[in-house]
């Protein structure tokens, strides 16, 4: 269980550190906030609640979709090796698609959801986290198919929920971060952009090294090896 809470982790870091997102958070906060660069230093407070709201949008939509994925495995309990090993294929073919080996038809449509004026308030922002959630692809869409498919393969309906709320928690993090110093993001950005290519080669590899580990029924291996490795006091409360 550890090890695919830290994967899940990892890869909403990853999700938010990809080419066509990291470089379009600022004018998200912008777009959220509707406050200038300025503004947005001087009222911490306001850029954090819409950050804040943003993210529990988007959360929303990434924990349904793990439910539904782990109700469907749950309801398909006796063909749980054969959803691993199809399962571990589509990962594969989400990994090379990141290396830039594959690149499918389906993978490549955008359907991402333009917003020319943000509702009002609060809510507002959360509907934009919602829209996020449901159609920013294919930036997130390999990676979130890997941890929904990894979901999918879990015995339990809550521990395949809880895969996506620690993946959205790995995305939302940053972000919220991002909203509290904006101007410090810019300058660490203009720092990192040279390295925004290997952030695709990274998780290409790992989503290779993990649908093979699923297609081989060896992730369960790799679980049991990695707990080993964990303190008695963290696996206590886990």
């Amino acid at each position: 269980m550890i090890p695919s809470f830290g994967l899940a982790f990892v890869a909403g870091l990853l999700s938010f550190l990809s080419p066509c997102v990291l470089p379009l958070i600022p004018s998200y906060v912008g777009f959220l906030t509707g406050l200038s660069l300025p503004e947005i230093e001087r009222r911490r407070g306001t850029a954090l609640a819409h950050a804040v709201w943003f993210v529990a949008g988007f959360s929303v939509i990434f924990i349904a979709l793990g439910a539904t994925a782990s109700v469907l495995g749950v309801l398909l309990l006796r063909s749980q090796v054969w959803i691993g090993r199809i399962g571990g294929a589509l990962v594969v073919l989400f990994g090379l698609y990141l290396l830039g080996i594959l690149r499918p038809a389906f993978l490549m449509r955008d359907w991402r959801l333009d917003l020319a004026h943000k509702p009002v308030g609060y809510l507002g922002s959360a509907f934009v986290g919602v829209t996020f959630g449901a159609a920013w692809t294919p930036c997130i869409g390999p990676i979130l198919g890997a941890i929904l498919t990894l979901a999918a393969a879990q015995a339990s309906v809550i521990h395949g929920t809880a895969l996506l709320a620690v993946y959205a928690l790995g995305l939302a993090i940053p972000f919220v971060l991002t909203a509290l110093a904006l101007e410090r993001f810019l300058g660490w950005f203009q720092r990192f952009r040279r390295y925004l290519g290997w952030v695709d080669r990274i998780a290409g590899a790992l989503l290779v090294l993990l649908g093979i580990l699923l297609l081989t029924d060896r992730f369960t291996l790799l679980a049991g090896w990695l707990q080993g490795l964990t303190p008695e006091f963290l696996r206590s409360r886990l």
